[in-house]
């Protein structure tokens, strides 16, 4: 029984006995019905509807196998063991990650070893560190703030005694109108009383009352060195408990400041690179020990006149040998003495080498007794060179009254040397 065509391929049986009742349907062998006919039973109507098995080769005829150039090898050893690796590492990581972020989430700390980790103390640094050194100086300085004519204005200092006398700078409370406000390193504030001031020095002192105050460590301003490492601390641009870090770049840069209609300033700086900026002023310059040798005072600038200076690598600061002397002096006295040496001095000496000639020498004064007359040109004082009229009279100034100096100086052709007695100016 068939489906109604007749099972048999064409040109078979009774089909090819010349039956027409065995005719193909319309459509030849060049239609589109029949481009697949041969291989598809399904579209052609003359194919049996049998599934055909193919019959087993005969031995010692099997076609030789192909190998495709483009197909992978087969996996090494290497293989078999870098993919489970790869795997459990990504394993392990994302893992991890999860664990943490579950951790983080349900406040609980990740655990090693069976203990839970704590959180991490404050680190500790070593005294001699800059950061320890920044820690025990801190306590000790101070942010100045004054009323004056043109509002607040706003400076540093540092607490130089237990019972509360505090330094700072003569331009930071000159013109107040106003008591002094004093804030400490821990935010409390407290008032504060003027004791004294010396405009020409540009140091001033104040008082406040407050009970466990931690003085500074002073230093030797004479036993510097060009590449000591120093730090200048304040506030900068009102941000208080700022410290910066530095050498000092050269030592006895001698300075005239001063604002116009004001005092003229002399005195022999300390140069830094360490950054200092407006309300630095009064701050300590501290050494590698925590001990204040400078009190910052100074900064040089590229801006024109009126413009907001900033810092640009250079800044002065009053050796801390003289800011000491003059303290002391205003405390004890109210106000401080100024060291002379006796004569007036004016523009360069000429011929041979530097120096600055004397104009006239006071009779009697520390010059005069040490032998020196007017015309003679100061070439250094101490083993500083001399090269302007204010080196002379900034270098004069670093030293305290009786304090016995060398001057090398040339008269005519020939060069000598002097022992001077320097004296306080008795006005």
């Amino acid at each position: 029984m068939t489906d109604g065509w007749d099972w048999r391929q064409p040109g078979t049986g009774a089909a090819a006995a010349g039956s027409s009742s065995a005719s193909p349907p319309s459509g030849g062998p060049g239609s589109p019905w029949w481009s697949d006919a041969l291989a598809d039973p399904w579209r052609d109507p003359m194919a049996p509807a049998a599934v055909v098995v193919p019959a087993a080769p005969v031995p010692g005829t099997e076609p030789e196998p192909v190998t495709d150039p483009d197909s992978s090898a087969r996996p090494t050893l290497w293989h078999l063991l870098i993919i489970p690796l790869v795997a459990a590492l990504l394993a392990g990581a994302l893992g991890g990650a999860l664990g943490y972020a579950f951790a983080i989430r349900g406040g609980t700390a990740p655990v090693l070893g069976g203990a839970p980790i704590q959180p991490p103390e404050l680190a500790q640094r070593q005294p001699e560190s800059l950061a320890g050194v920044a820690e025990r100086v801190l306590p000790s300085v101070v942010t100045v703030r004054v009323a004056g004519p043109d509002g607040m204005s706003e400076g540093s200092g540092f607490i130089a005694t237990t019972d509360g006398y505090v330094i700072t700078n003569d331009h930071v409370v000159a013109g107040a109108t106003g008591p002094a406000t004093v804030i400490f390193n821990d935010g409390s504030s407290a008032p504060a009383t003027l004791v004294g001031q010396d405009p020409e020095s540009d140091i001033a002192v104040i008082k406040v009352t407050k009970e466990g105050l931690r003085p500074v460590a002073f230093g030797d301003s004479e036993a510097l060195a060009v590449g000591d490492p120093v730090l200048a601390i304040g506030s900068p641009l009102s941000l208080a408990n700022t410290v910066t870090a530095g050498i000092i770049s050269a030592l006895d840069r001698t300075m005239q400041a001063g604002e116009p209609g004001g005092p003229t300033r002399y005195y022999a700086a300390i140069q830094t690179d360490a950054a200092v900026n407006h309300g630095n002023s009064g701050g300590p310059l501290v050494d590698g020990a925590g001990r204040v040798i400078g009190v910052n005072s100074t900064i040089k600038s590229l801006v024109a006149e009126g413009q907001e200076a900033g810092n640009i690598g250079l800044a002065f600061a009053i050796p801390i040998n003289q800011a000491k002397r003059i303290t002391q002096d205003i405390i004890s006295t109210g106000k401080a003495r100024r060291t002379v040496i006796g004569a007036q001095v004016g523009g360069r000496g000429v011929g041979a080498g530097v120096g600055v000639r004397l104009v006239s020498v006071e009779p009697s004064g520390p010059a005069a007794s040490a032998g020196l007359r007017a015309n003679d040109v100061i070439v250094a004082l101490n083993g500083r060179p001399t090269k302007e009229p204010t080196d002379l009279i900034a270098l004069v100034r670093k030293f305290a009254p009786g304090s016995v100096v060398v001057v090398e100086y040339r008269r005519g052709t020939s060069r000598r040397n002097a022992s001077v007695t320097l004296v306080a100016d008795l006005k």
